[in-house]
């Protein structure tokens, strides 16, 4: 990120969980981080949430809460998740169409000019979905770009939202449901054998290999 945002000055960050896991949310977050937010993240050891333990990522959830001057955060369903997905056809359109919700409400309640998001895809998919709400804004998507403290402060938030969601899921269901998408085939199963089909699509992003070896 070194030379792409100048040291100081205020942006929102946004930054998703629960892409590539196959139980549970999409989540995007966004963080506004102003000059002393972006001082203070970085002190508090607010970093890429997918680096962090559980444990402590409810103390960095806390601080960046604290820190931040405002912060969205969407929750898709995962049975919203697959209706969205059948429409658009494309994860990054709706990655993009998620970043650009995120986006859109924090910049209700700030004035900012600038967002940095990690790349996903093609940038005009955000781009579009921005301007189609009629927000104009510098945009930059960058590999990597939690080592920018607003997004990072970003990931955390989505993260911390993600875990979350899917601890609530396994307690209502009363099946373990196991984060990322190795290892998910028992938990899956176990979902079917209990609602079938119906229940599977409402904890679960059915468009991933895994659903058809579920259902084989």
């Amino acid at each position: 990120m070194a030379g792409l945002v100048a040291a100081g000055v205020p942006h929102i960050g946004s930054d998703e969980a629960g892409k590539g896991d196959y139980f549970g949310p999409l989540v995007v977050a966004a963080a506004y981080a102003d000059a002393v937010a972006l001082e203070r993240l970085p002190q508090a050891g607010v970093r890429d949430a997918k680096r962090v333990a559980t444990g402590t990522l409810w103390r960095l959830e806390k601080a960046v809460e604290q820190i931040c001057p405002a912060f969205e955060v969407v929750r898709i369903s995962p049975a919203r998740y697959n209706e969205l997905q059948a429409k658009m056809g494309n994860l990054n359109r709706l990655l993009a169409w998620a970043h650009a919700r995120a986006i859109e409400s924090l910049l209700e309640r700030v004035s900012c000019g600038l967002a940095v998001t990690d790349q996903f895809g093609d940038e005009k998919y955000l781009e579009e979905s921005l301007m189609k709400r009629g927000r104009r804004i510098r945009l930059i998507q960058q590999v990597r770009a939690e080592s920018d403290p607003a997004v990072a402060a970003a990931s955390v938030l989505a993260r911390a939202a993600f875990v979350r969601a899917v601890e609530r899921l396994s307690a209502d269901l009363g099946i373990e449901l196991p984060r990322g998408a190795t290892h998910v085939l028992p938990a899956a199963r176990q979902v079917v054998a209990k609602g079938g089909e119906s229940l599977l699509r409402q904890v679960a992003k059915v468009h991933f290999k895994t659903t058809k070896q579920v259902l084989a």
